[in-house]
């Protein structure tokens, strides 16, 4: 009954489709699963890297599909070419002592005669998912299983449009690394991986990050899950919630000044915080109070609705400490970016969340992003219906036809011609591999969002999100750190500078016992991704009206944009359906096998029924365990 090109939009409807009844297909010509929502390894972010050089080098051209087409049809062709993410670049600043046969721990065995594949799907890590079951999922999806992993730095060098940079003891930090066939016969050429050098403990090289590449786990795309958001409450509802774990972040930070601070955002916190003064406690508490409840004092803010947030805290008598704080640690927004009502809004939401799971409004799934839009393809139910319609039709590369009520798509499939009026906007994302984190404590396994204000008035402020080894997104002694903007430049241009502010480049000169005051930087990507999600269905050209476009991840923290496109779709799709329903309790489940056997005994059970005594009902169910 309906097609899907899964992401986390497609995953959440297939979800609410089949536990309607309906019959949901998963169709994805990407080597990978989840689109712009997936989640890497490092040997597999490096073929990720590979896969969008070898993508820039595809050619749309008339398959034999079109034979196919019959006379009353209409064919919408799906472009092969991803053109969501451009301006890749990847700095390696961690020592070079790589060997030639440094692998993944625990990788399946290297083919060393199909190092270099003509097929892209080859050189795609087989394990983006954490555990063997979960990796079920995929084979379920029709992904491939038997995949050879390119773990080493081989995979990377093959990128000749991408630019990838590294610190050698010959080269500066902007020198580009060599070719494949030039680092062969270099003296950086590996040898095994039972002959490589112990690192210093003190450093970390780029032969560790890859022997544990399957520790990573690297997102596309960086968000969080606030705490009484739409995505929480959908997973509680749907039960979905039982296929992932989830992380309560630790600390709020701030940028002010030239270093890193935290933010109290609690009332613990706030009153147990050496930052504030006692008036300025005071202060900030009465503040947030009356943002807990704004609606009820609309007197208060009514005079201030066409000012920026900004403007509006200046006149709550706020001092500039609490101001900044308020602004771009609770709101998470800029000086231009919202009026009074959006800011109070924001701050009311970030309250709101407190308390619910920690003393922070965030919470992160382990293992990263990428988890979420399996979770609810796992939950996915195999409920088959007889009935089959052919009002839209899917052409694949063999010349099958797979006929569907509905199909959905990421828009990121349409071809120039079906999105030749659309405008879109595009997200600056960076992924780093850090030494430790922006704020040292006692504690190592800190995670934090940080929001980093423009430069200049109107620029974008970054949000930095930094992630410990106990999220299972990295090794341990490395952090990794997401940064995300909405973009004006390249993600590079736009991303550079914090980062310049915040890190410093791992450099060979450093001695052992030298203090550096902030993390090294020993890996990094830029890339910039596209931002559909401001784009309606009328943009795109000719659509029938059974053809409904997902959009792909937004520049926001939260989920709520995905979870509010699912259930709009899911209505037009199943109208007058309950979206996401909980599962039915197990106990309740009759199989085609037991249907027989319940109805030779029916006539039994109703005589129990009506011999029970009332101690004997009350124990056939909790209520209590049912709502849950």
């Amino acid at each position: 009954n309906a097609d899907l090109i899964p992401s986390l939009p497609e995953s959440i409807i297939a979800a609410a489709c089949s536990r309607s009844g309906q019959r949901v297909l998963h169709v994805d010509s990407r080597s990978y699963y989840g689109g712009n929502w997936a989640s890497f390894s490092f040997s597999g972010i490096l073929s990720w890297l590979k896969e969008y050089q070898e993508n820039s080098d595809i050619v749309n051209e008339g398959p034999a599909w079109q034979e196919q087409i019959l006379e009353n049809e209409e064919a919408i062709a799906l472009s092969r070419k991803d053109k969501t993410i451009q301006h890749v670049e990847v700095f390696c600043y961690a020592s070079q002592d790589l060997h030639e046969e440094v692998e993944e721990a625990g990788a399946l065995q290297k083919n060393h005669a199909s190092v270099i594949s003509e097929n892209p799907t080859e050189a795609v890590h087989s394990a983006y998912l954490p555990s063997e079951d979960e990796s079920l999922c995929i084979a379920s999806c029709e992904m491939l299983t038997e995949q050879t992993p390119s773990s080493d730095l081989e995979t990377a060098l093959e990128i000749s449009n991408v630019k990838v940079t590294g610190e050698t003891e010959k080269h500066d930090d902007k020198t580009c690394m060599k070719s494949a066939s030039e680092e062969e016969t270099s003296k950086n050429v590996p040898t095994t991986e039972g002959t490589a050098l112990q690192p210093k403990k003190t450093r970390i090289t780029y032969s560790q990050i890859i022997k544990e590449g399957r520790r990573f786990n690297i997102d596309l795309v960086s968000k969080l899950l606030y705490s009484r958001g739409l995505l929480i409450d959908l997973l509680i509802k749907s039960n979905v919630s039982r296929y992932a774990e989830f992380k309560n972040i630790t600390r709020i930070l701030a940028f002010r000044e030239g270093r890193v601070e935290q933010v109290p955002c609690s009332r613990a916190d706030v009153f147990n915080s050496k930052q504030l003064t006692m008036v300025e406690k005071r202060m900030l508490m009465k503040f947030l109070t009356f943002c807990m409840e704004y609606e009820k004092h609309p007197d208060e803010y009514k005079a201030y609705e066409e000012i920026t947030f900004s403007e509006y805290l200046k006149t709550q008598k706020l001092t500039p400490n609490l101001q900044y704080f308020v602004l771009h640690s609770i709101a998470m927004t800029s000086e231009t970016a919202s009026n009074t009502i959006d800011g109070l809004k924001a701050t009311k939401n970030f309250l709101h969340c407190l308390g619910r799971y920690g003393n922070t409004p965030f919470l992160f799934p382990l293992y990263g992003q990428g988890e979420l839009p399996q979770c609810f393809l796992i939950d996915k139910n195999e409920k088959d219906k007889n009935e089959i319609y052919s009002r839209f039709a899917i052409i694949d590369q063999f010349g099958q036809r797979i006929i569907s009520k509905h199909f959905l798509v990421e828009d990121s499939y349409f071809s120039e011609n079906t999105c030749s009026h659309v405008q879109y906007r595009q997200i600056s994302r960076s992924v780093l591999i850090t030494d430790r984190s922006v704020l040292k404590t006692d504690s190592d396994q800190q995670i934090s969002i940080l929001t980093v204000p423009g430069e200049e008035p109107g620029t974008f402020a970054v949000r930095v999100i930094e992630l410990c080894s106990s999220t299972m997104t990295c090794m341990k002694g490395t952090y990794l750190v997401h940064l995300t903007c909405t973009s004006s430049k390249t993600a590079r241009e736009d991303l550079e500078p914090v980062v310049q502010k915040l890190f410093t480049p791992y450099t060979e000169t450093e001695t052992e016992n030298e203090e550096v005051e902030k993390p090294r930087l020993l890996w990094a990507l830029y890339f910039n991704m596209r931002d559909s999600s401001d784009v309606s269905r009328n943009s795109y050209n000719d659509l029938p009206s059974n053809v409904y476009v997902c959009s792909g991840p937004d520049s926001g923290l939260g989920n709520d944009n995905a979870v509010k496109q699912a259930e709009t779709l899911f209505q037009l799709i199943c109208p007058n359906e309950d979206f996401c329903p909980p599962p039915p309790n197990p106990e309740d489940i009759i199989t085609d096998g037991d249907s027989l056997q319940s109805e030779a005994s029916e006539a039994s059970v109703i005589l129990e029924a009506n011999s029970e005594t009332p101690k004997e009902s009350a124990s056939l169910g909790n209520p209590e365990e049912a709502s849950q």
